[in-house]
């Protein structure tokens, strides 16, 4: 399976110590000669608490040294610390929510709920899936195969063994897992359905710049392709249910093709209006759910399916509607579809 990577700091309270690595370039080289001066360069607002930090052994090198005021710059080195959550992170009261669809000693499989982080980026560090089950499943090497956006519900995998990660991950590389979505977006205005009408494939160009929230489409050669179709209307409400399969990965990819179309999910927060990160109202959450990941299994080579038990609340009447998921409890321990891997009937 690979050579596992070596963290010289343990997971402390489900958070992976953070890995700063030293500049090389000439002009550092020059200006710092132990590694403790570049930390409180690199972070003067916080110098209290590095060195509070260095005199408890908590800062070390990727040799697992700990570092102390004599410590030497090493261009290309490493560093390890933990970092501290952040004062102002929001809390997440959805974590309760979170409903374990299948556990063995390879797989984590959980029904995520809306407006959860997969694992800590931005303003949620501790606030995560993957930070609260190590710590209530005590799995601290647990680890996401893949990743959902915050706003999106459904169905996530992670490993539970770090030597077995790769061979899961590299399926979602590869593309080798199919995914169904469901999402929740105003009908078509006359007239203005796609050529050929529904189902239709949405190809294009997505590129996803550092420091911009929202993904957009360029033009050049597609890197981006969903299959999108129209399964059940509520013309009362002007709002169908619409199946997506993603055959890509890229960012944002199933909420842009369904702007392009004309057609953007409801209360999505990036289209058709950007809002602030973390500005969406709880009670009216992006309506787009992860409904089902199928895959053969990399070490078994046994067909895994895991399907979610959500039901999007706005939902046209009429559709399958799928029983509410279990609540908080469910969590340690349960492994329903241990066997197989399916975790609800198939629509």
């Amino acid at each position: 399976m690979g050579d596992v990577p070596f963290h010289p700091l343990p997971v402390r309270d489900g958070l992976n110590p953070t890995r700063l690595v030293l500049p090389h370039d000439p002009a550092s080289v020059a200006r710092w000669s132990t590694a403790l001066e570049y930390l409180l360069a690199r972070f003067p607002d916080d110098a209290d608490r590095l060195l509070e930090k260095v005199g408890a052994g908590e800062v070390v090198t990727g040799r697992g040294e700990p570092v102390d005021a004599r410590t030497p710059y090493e261009p290309r080195g490493f560093l390890f610390l933990y970092r501290d959550a952040p004062a102002d992170e929001p809390q997440v009261p959805a974590l309760t929510q979170i409903e374990v669809l299948h556990r063995d000693e390879d797989l984590l499989v959980v029904d995520k709920p809306h407006l959860v982080a997969t694992m800590p980026r931005g303003r949620w560090v501790t606030q995560t899936v993957l930070t609260h089950l190590r710590r209530t499943l005590d799995l601290p090497e647990l680890s996401p195969a893949h990743r959902l956006d915050r706003p999106t519900a459904g169905v996530l995998v992670l490993t539970v063994r770090p030597r077995v990660r790769g061979a899961y991950q590299e399926l979602f590389a590869r593309r080798q897992v199919t995914k169904v979505y469901e999402a929740v977006a105003p009908l078509p205005a006359p007239g203005s359905e796609p050529p050929g009408g529904f189902p239709t494939t949405v190809r294009s160009r997505i590129v996803k710049q550092r420091g911009v929230a929202a993904a957009q489409e360029v033009p050049g050669e597609p890197n981006a392709e969903s299959r999108v179709d129209l399964v059940a209307r509520d013309e009362a409400r002007g709002v169908g249910l619409y199946r997506l399969e993603p055959h890509t990965g890229k960012t944002h990819q199933l909420r842009l093709h369904m702007a392009s179309l004309g057609l953007p999910i409801l209360h999505d927060p990036f289209w058709p209006v950007l809002r602030p990160d973390g500005d969406e109202d709880p009670a009216r959450p992006l309506q787009l759910l992860a409904r089902s990941l199928t895959f053969t299994d990399p070490l078994s080579g046994a067909e895994r399916r895991f399907v979610s038990r959500r039901a999007l609340a706005a939902s046209p009447v009429g559709a399958a509607q799928r029983p509410a998921p279990r609540a908080a409890q469910a969590v340690p321990g349960a492994q329903p579809g241990a066997g197989t891997g399916t975790a609800a009937p198939a629509r």
